[in-house]
């Protein structure tokens, strides 16, 4: 299937240069904003957070990472306006269309419900949507407006690197068929255990399920990575990333093209246009690992996690 190049100011598409974004694949609650926003502090790199677009309840109530409600805000007025001179109007972020699974044709809306899974049964989803008109006007039409908002996000703010907190390994597969698009992909992995704890305080009912869910997510990321050459992703571990800071940055930096040397850790210190986690609107900046899970996890908590996951955590370098 032919790439689209994003619209041109007059409407018309044209072949342009890649553009590169920074891609951030992680199981939730693994410090994926954390993470957004010590790259977006750079001088040469910005980014919205997950740019695919969380579910937001009361579009007219929303504050962007700015702290301006998301429909007076300049930026993404700005955003919608750039958008609209490339051949997508009315654009807005409150409804922005950008996810893979922002579908609503049930079948191709099924095919799209489970994680990544081997060759075998890839090619069988492949397969299966190929044969779907609404899949395959659903995918020009996402690969189409997330190129063309990398590109107006670097015309905006006029940054070199575009970070994407999107997490989600699906909707990476997808945007990796994009040759308009320069990805490199930074896999954010924490202490399962430390996620899991995360999860039971946020909707998961019982430990089995949040351990279940970082195993399959965590799988689910090495099996999209498997396609990628090494070059072009980086394994990055949050306690690392949390204990030095500094050198962790600069490493990432490094590895997405950025400029090494005025690394910055106040995330703080510009206006970020952040979408998602509630920590986009506090204050503070300090950085420092989260280990509420050693005294909140019970003993049968443990314990399950282990049965379920242990042996990936362990892999991972956790014991």
């Amino acid at each position: 299937m032919e790439t689209l190049a994003p619209a041109t100011a007059n409407g018309t598409s044209a072949k342009s240069e890649q553009v590169n974004l920074g891609y951030i694949l992680a199981v939730s609650f693994s410090g994926s904003t954390l993470l957004a926003m010590l790259l977006g502090a750079q001088h040469d790199a910005a980014t919205v957070g997950e740019m695919r677009a969380p579910t937001i309840g009361q579009p007219d109530d929303y504050l962007c990472g700015c702290g301006e409600q998301i429909k007076k805000c300049k930026f993404w007025n700005d955003v919608r306006a750039g958008m609209a001179k490339r051949g997508i109007p009315n654009f807005d972020i409150t409804n922005a269309c950008l996810s893979i699974h922002d579908v609503e044709n049930p079948y191709v809306h099924r095919l799209l419900d489970p994680l990544p899974r081997g060759p075998l049964l890839e090619t069988v989803r492949s397969t299966a949507l190929a044969v779907s008109p609404a899949w395959n006007s659903h995918f020009r039409n996402v690969q189409k407006r997330n190129e063309t908002l990398v590109q107006v996000l670097q015309e905006v703010t006029g940054a070199k690197v575009v970070i994407d907190s999107s997490k989600i390994a699906l909707h990476l597969k997808y945007l990796l068929k994009s040759s308009y698009l320069k990805i490199k992909v930074i896999w954010l992995v924490r202490d399962g255990r430390a996620v899991a704890n995360s999860m039971l305080g946020h909707g998961t009912k019982n430990m089995r399920d949040a351990a279940i869910s970082w195993r399959r997510n965590n799988e689910a990321a090495e099996r999209v990575l498997a396609g990628m050459p090494t070059s072009q992703w980086m394994h990055v571990c949050y306690e690392e990333m949390c204990k030095d800071p500094q050198g962790m940055l600069t490493k990432i930096c490094g590895f997405l093209g950025m400029d090494t040397g005025a690394v910055t850790l106040d995330f703080r210190s510009r206006a970020q246009h952040v979408l998602g986690n509630d920590m986009r609107l506090k204050s503070g900046s300090d950085i420092r690992v989260d280990e509420r899970w050693r005294t909140k996890l019970t003993k049968e908590d443990l314990a399950t996690f282990e049965e379920i996951a242990g042996d990936l955590n362990k892999k991972y370098g956790y014991q």
